[in-house]
């Protein structure tokens, strides 16, 4: 396994997280150890009403964004818990820094940004000597997000619903220095 660093974008509900965690369980299933952050969405009679953030290591997790939050962060309808964000998910990534063979960061988006010290996490995780798989919010100008897409180490790709099945795939080669 090379020290890839691979960015996932596409648009809202194109299939990011799904595309990342067809991705863990491929690597898993080669004996890897895979640790990070992943969200997920909250979803209450069809409709979504919030995020968790989890620990993929530990699976603890927390609401991380909510119609129920208030807070003088939020994203759209929902509130923003960064505590929640800083307590989990950049836990986790430290831990991976650490102890895995694979990073995963899910998702450097509009509500994470926020966190000063979720910023200093994935810039820490970007300088570690192992592969990285990340999804990134497509149109957000960011300045984290642009410094991501503009660093020479960082490939990124993007999820399309023609690609969504094969996308995965073609991660595992390129993680495994099979496709340039």
């Amino acid at each position: 396994m090379n020290n890839i660093k691979i960015g996932i974008t596409g648009l809202p509900q194109s299939g990011k997280t799904q595309t990342l965690t067809k991705v863990i369980e491929m690597l898993e299933a080669e004996g890897l150890k895979v640790g990070g952050m992943i969200t997920e969405a909250i979803v209450e009679d069809n409709r979504r009403t919030g995020f968790y953030v989890m620990d993929w290591r530990t699976k603890e997790r927390g609401v991380l964004a909510s119609l129920e939050i208030k807070s003088k962060f939020s994203v759209g309808k929902f509130g923003i818990d960064l505590t929640v964000l800083e307590e989990v998910g950049v836990n986790a990534l430290m831990m991976a820094c650490e102890e895995s063979d694979v990073i995963v960061i899910d998702e450097v988006g509009k509500i994470e940004v926020e966190s000063e010290k979720f910023v200093n996490a994935v810039k820490f995780a970007l300088d570690v000597e192992k592969p990285i798989l990340l999804t990134l919010h497509k149109k957000s100008r960011n300045p984290l997000l642009q410094d991501i897409r503009r660093r020479d180490d960082v490939r990124i790709l993007e999820v399309t619903p023609i690609n969504r099945n094969l996308l995965p795939y073609k991660i595992m080669k390129l993680m495994k220095g099979e496709l340039l």
